[in-house]
């Protein structure tokens, strides 16, 4: 009976450790999954992580899962809250503000190719043709109205204080303007209907495209500053991750930029795409 009772033991310690060994192995294998939730809103950038950015990182082994967003508030919540691990819809002015606004520690991963504000008219045909007086729908928020005026500015049509920061020029830097143009601040979200009674009108590059405008029908298009362009955001505590480094790497790659060149025409490249 004790040579019996003693084998029962055995047998009962060693399934017992079998099963924490098992367990143990469950665990790590749900730790290793390469799993990402990717973060965008819906229209271009949401496609571009569809078509360009998730087919590399499912080559790398990663299963992901683009959760689309309808306002710029909740892409970087989720992502703070760990909801989703990386997002892309923002530039880095955004990031940073949106960043002290609400207590956050997120970083800027990477640049893309980003839709460019154009300077769109059915007046027109060409800048040269605009005439004394005519009237420019810009942005009524100061970010996107001093992409505005740089582009005026590159087109030859105003001048600025050149000591002005490119970032944060308004109207009231404005020093030269020989077309004597009259400008009309409205909210962003209008600038495409605009066209229809301004003689000039300066939109957003996702807002044109949310209207279905040809980018590449614009008289101009904006010669973009790198802290415009949007940015794979990730949370700063993972910032070196494996991810974030096999993001990095597709974003890199040729076929990204095979992909962008392909589906995203109009699209301006970061510099660091052209070096």
């Amino acid at each position: 009976m004790k040579k019996w009772l003693t084998a029962l033991i055995l047998v009962f310690i060693v399934g017992a450790l079998s099963a924490c060994g098992n367990s143990g192995g469950s665990e790590k294998a749900n730790t290793d999954t390469k799993e990402v939730k990717f973060g965008a809103t819906a229209g271009p950038y949401s496609d571009m992580v569809k078509k360009a950015i998730a087919p590399g990182l499912e080559k790398k082994g990663y299963k992901v899962e683009v959760v689309e967003f309808s306002d710029y508030i909740q892409p970087n919540m989720a992502l703070d809250q760990g909801d989703i691990q990386a997002n892309l819809f923002q530039h880095t002015i955004y990031l940073e503000n949106f960043e002290k606004e609400n207590n956050m520690d997120l970083t800027a991963l990477i640049s893309v190719p980003t839709a460019p504000m154009g300077i769109y008219s059915n007046t027109y045909k060409s800048l040269d043709e605009v005439k004394d007086g005519a009237t420019v729908t810009v942005p009524n928020d100061p970010t996107n109205a001093a992409r505005a005026f740089n582009t005026l500015q590159d087109e030859g049509l105003i001048k600025l204080d050149e000591n002005a920061d490119p970032l944060t020029v308004s109207e009231k830097d404005i020093v030269e303007n020989k077309k004597n143009l009259v400008f009309q601040p409205i909210e962003a979200g209008q600038l495409p209907r605009s066209v229809e009674s301004a003689d000039l009108a300066a939109v957003p590059g996702n807002f044109a495209l949310a209207a279905k405008m040809d980018l590449l029908s614009a008289l101009a298009l904006e010669n973009m500053l790198d802290p415009y362009r949007n940015i794979v955001a990730v949370k700063a505590d993972n910032e070196d991750s494996q991810l974030a480094k096999d993001i990095k790497e597709v974003v890199e790659s040729e076929d990204f930029e095979k992909v962008i060149d392909e589906e995203f025409k109009g699209f301006g490249k970061p510099e660091w795409m052209k070096k």
